[in-house]
């Protein structure tokens, strides 16, 4: 009986590390993949100087970023339900750190998307939100997990206020090529993470949570749901939304004719208020006591990213507005995040979280490659960035509406279908 012995210590659930501890390390590894993705937007006029490749070229390759990264999560997410999370964030972080450390030394179009599009995208899309919130998920209560996810997805904002200032620091005392390389070996702190967040699916098989489905059946049976295809096409929006900002706000600093530092402290400034919105958001999710439905919240923030981007462009571009328009879009940037992720939890629970919130991450890069990219050739295109705002008005608008059909379950509901699973 050798084999039946083995599977029993397979699912031998092991001490479940602190609250605190399991939070640190998923915040701070999100803290530093996510803060130095997001800051690379610093570096495209640079890089556009030092290749000549033209800013619709060098776009190209931070929308691939933006497609790869989102590809990788579903696979990612599927690794580590099956093997654990703590060997794909592991690897996730050397990948970041190659391909951020390489990345200067590459002066064409192949060469970008290899580095930042393919290596420092896929490692960080391994080490990103799907398996971080996954492994988060599985190692603490049900009743904190939204909490817990506003606190994981502040986390990445918090590195996204904390690198872009120092990026632009050191740029400027040792060059572009010395800041980028310090990120990247930066990036290698997130490694005792993949320790914290070890650990697989079948733990819950260990704790009495054997999932009823394979991998493959979980994810027909949510594709064929449609609350889940409506929240993948909001999720869409919510990444063109992102990446565009994340990608060109330095750019329409620039073409605001503010000065570069300007740049670098509205991208921190986002990643500030976006840590007050994902914490915001996170609370209610886990104190609201099921008065605020989540496919409402997430309206009312897509409403909101409509009202403040209209208001931006009205107004006169001041370095004051532009503080002010960062703030603001900064309390909904990744807000996003918990109540998505919460939604996918409450259609078909944790067992397969990593895997089909996943596929939702990557419906939300599959809009982040179009708002990357195409931002960068409207700006070709017209000069400007206004067209491609009023596009961002009504994407926002519609993703607003997409989500009021969905159908959430209530907490009855969940009861009646735990109970007869």
């Amino acid at each position: 009986m050798p084999d039946a012995a083995n599977a029993a210590a397979v699912v031998q659930p092991r001490a479940l590390p602190h609250l605190g501890l399991v939070l640190l390390a998923a915040a701070g590894a999100f803290a530093l993949t996510m803060g130095v993705r997001q800051s690379m937007g610093l570096f495209l006029g640079t890089l556009n100087t030092h290749t000549g490749l033209g800013i619709g070229s060098i776009s190209l390759a931070f929308a691939c970023g933006q497609l790869w990264w989102g590809l990788t999560q579903p696979f990612a997410g599927m690794v580590a339900d099956r093997i654990g999370a703590g060997r794909v964030i592991f690897v996730g972080v050397l990948l970041v750190t190659l391909g951020t450390a390489i990345t200067p030394y590459m002066d064409t179009t192949a060469g970008l998307v290899l580095s930042i599009g393919v290596l420092a995208a896929g490692g960080a899309g391994m080490a990103g939100p799907a398996v971080l919130m996954a492994a988060t998920t599985r190692l603490i209560e049900p009743a904190r997990s939204g909490l817990a996810a506003g606190i994981v997805n502040a986390g990445g904002s918090f590195g996204q206020f904390v690198f872009a200032p120092v990026a632009q620091g050191l740029t400027a005392v040792a060059g572009w090529a010395v800041a980028m390389q310090g990120l990247a070996l930066a990036v290698l702190l997130a490694l005792p993470a993949a320790w914290v967040l070890r650990g697989n699916a079948r733990q819950l098989a260990a704790a009495g949570s054997v999932p009823v489905e394979g991998t493959r059946v979980a994810v027909r049976r949510a594709l064929a749901d449609p609350s889940y295809r409506l929240l993948s096409a909001g999720f869409f929006i919510c990444g063109f939304h992102v990446a565009f900002i994340a990608t060109h706000l330095p750019g329409v600093v620039a073409a605001c004719q503010l000065p570069p530092s300007i740049g670098a402290w509205a991208l921190a400034v986002v990643g500030l208020f976006n840590i007050v919105g994902s914490v915001a958001m996170g609370w209610a999710l886990s104190h609201g006591g099921g008065r605020w439905r989540m496919k409402s919240m997430l309206a009312m923030l897509y409403a909101s990213r409509a009202v403040i981007v209209l208001l931006f462009l009205i107004a006169p571009k001041t370095e004051a507005v532009m503080l002010v328009f960062s703030a603001a879009i900064g309390l909904t940037f990744l807000a996003t995040v918990p109540p998505t992720a919460g939604l996918v939890a409450k259609f078909f629970g944790p067992a397969h979280m990593a895997t089909l919130f996943g596929i939702v991450m990557l419906a939300h890069q599959l809009g982040g490659f179009l708002g990357a990219y195409f931002g960068g050739k409207a700006f070709e295109w017209t000069g400007a960035y206004d067209a491609i705002w009023i596009v961002d008005i009504l994407l926002a608008v519609g993703a607003a509406l997409v989500h009021l059909p969905i159908r959430e379950p209530g907490p009855a509901t969940r009861a009646a279908a735990a109970a007869q699973a």
